[in-house]
């Protein structure tokens, strides 16, 4: 509930009637205090009037299932390539569905919860196929391949004797629909979907706040020196702030219609695998949604509310945050950042002023880290490497379970669980991995604690 617009004025009630605390509001003025199913899925408390009419137009848009029915102007255009037949099939809830790595093996049966990029070694593209590998197609089509993963397992113990798991994935694809690519030239990386939680505040970064945490990012003790990812998008240098490797200024929603649904749109016009002997009778259709219709999906994602934090006076959580910052994860999960003063604006220009001139806690620097050679995709994306990741925000991480019915995290969903998540923290986390590795059994569970009351 939020009684003024005025910053220095806001007073933010829990669901009891009593006043929050800053500690507990993850992101200003949109936090919410939901901890069922719909934790990522709420709007933030100012989203009333015609903003919520919006919301709810953009919430359908965004769950429900395309067609391959042309005919239909509400929810036709679904391919003919495609990888998941709606926002939601994917994001579930807002959050990250189960993915089909670990119920099928790979690639599904009609859809597919992951994203595949493909390259050759040189970083340049193969004819017959583009950046993303589309896994699935219609009636009529062919998909371009599909994907299987299989795992090494290890086992590796602590400092104290208690032993954990990791998984290494390899993938190999099949079925490719024309050329066979030799795996000698074939760089495969492959993602699970993202939490999108706090997208709008995303958007809304100060960046000169960001620019200044890139100058502050050198801990030679610590091995860490982050960076920011910078891109060019519609001829335009910007720094980029979404995805996993921080390749992206906007939150993709005219992408995420062409590439991952195959529905063209103004700024995308032209069918996933336009130019492919398979399109011919698939290309001449015109635009498939609107720009007004994707603007409510972009106004959906961006007045989402975000969960508040549970427990901060718990005595292990607050134990499990002292060893969060002993372990040194703070200097790249940075808690607290702000919103820019001007309001940001949506991609057919409606403004969203409620967003900005908050305090918000992240918990990311929204930088650049090399992760490791174990984390190496080899996969560049702007200035990021293959080894380079945008650290993950952790807020409403702790309600992943709750939420989507797993927890597996990391880019590729590797990590079945926390411990695994911290172990795999290689390169620039390498200082961090070793010291939760360090440390005794009741404190990495506190540590573990702590994390799910965000």
């Amino acid at each position: 509930m939020l009684f003024s617009c005025t910053k220095d004025q806001e007073i933010i009630l829990r669901p009891n009637g009593t006043v929050a605390s800053d500690r507990e509001l993850s992101a200003g003025n949109a936090t919410v205090f939901i901890t069922g199913t719909s934790a990522y899925d709420t709007p933030a408390g100012w989203v009333t009037g015609d903003l919520l009419k919006r919301f709810h137009i953009g919430d359908r848009l965004y769950d429900d299932n395309r067609t391959s029915d042309q005919n239909d102007p509400v929810k036709g255009g679904l391919g003919p390539l495609y990888v998941g037949y709606s926002c939601g099939s994917c994001h579930r809830n807002a959050g990250r569905t189960y993915s089909t790595i670990d119920s099928e093996g790979g690639s599904g049966k009609n859809f597919s919860s992951i994203l595949i990029y493909i390259t050759r070694k040189n970083g340049g593209f193969f004819r017959q196929y583009g950046r993303v590998l589309h896994d699935q197609a219609i009636y009529g089509a062919e998909a371009e391949g599909k994907l299987h993963v299989t795992y090494e397992e290890t086992k590796h113990q602590f400092h104290d004797g208690e032993e954990y798991t990791l998984r290494k994935p390899s993938y190999y694809i099949t079925e490719w629909y024309a050329d066979s690519i030799s795996p000698d030239d074939l760089i495969i990386d492959v993602r699970i979907p993202l939490r999108h939680v706090g997208m709008g505040q995303i958007m809304s970064l100060d960046l000169d706040q960001l620019q200044e945490l890139e100058r502050r990012s050198n801990y030679p003790e610590y091995g860490i020196s982050g960076k920011l990812n910078r891109i060019e998008d519609r001829h335009v240098s910007q720094i980029g702030v979404g995805g996993n490797k921080a390749n992206h200024s906007d939150l993709t929603v005219e992408l995420g219609f062409s590439s991952d649904l195959g529905v063209t749109n103004d700024r995308y016009p032209l069918e996933i695998g336009e130019g492919q002997s398979q399109m011919l009778g698939f290309t001449h259709y015109g635009i498939q949604i609107s720009t007004r219709d994707m603007e409510d999906v972009d106004l959906y994602m961006y007045t989402l509310g975000v969960p508040a934090r549970r427990n901060v006076n718990d005595p292990t959580v607050k134990r499990g945050e002292e060893n969060f910052y002993q372990a040194k994860c703070h200097l790249c999960h940075t808690p607290t950042l702000h919103t820019r003063q001007d309001a940001p604006v949506l991609i057919n220009g409606t403004r969203i002023p409620w967003l900005c001139r908050q305090t918000i806690h992240p918990y990311s620097d929204f930088l650049l880290h090399d992760m490791g050679p174990e984390m190496d995709s080899e996969y560049k994306a702007g200035l990021a490497m293959g080894c380079e990741w945008r650290t993950t925000p952790l807020w409403g991480i702790g309600l992943q379970q709750v939420v989507n019915g797993h927890t597996q995290f990391l880019h590729d969903g590797r990590a079945r669980n926390f411990i695994e998540a911290i172990m795999w923290h290689g390169g620039e986390g390498a200082v961090s991995r070793e010291l939760f590795a360090r440390m005794s059994k009741e404190d990495r569970d506190a540590l573990v604690t702590f994390l799910i009351s965000l």
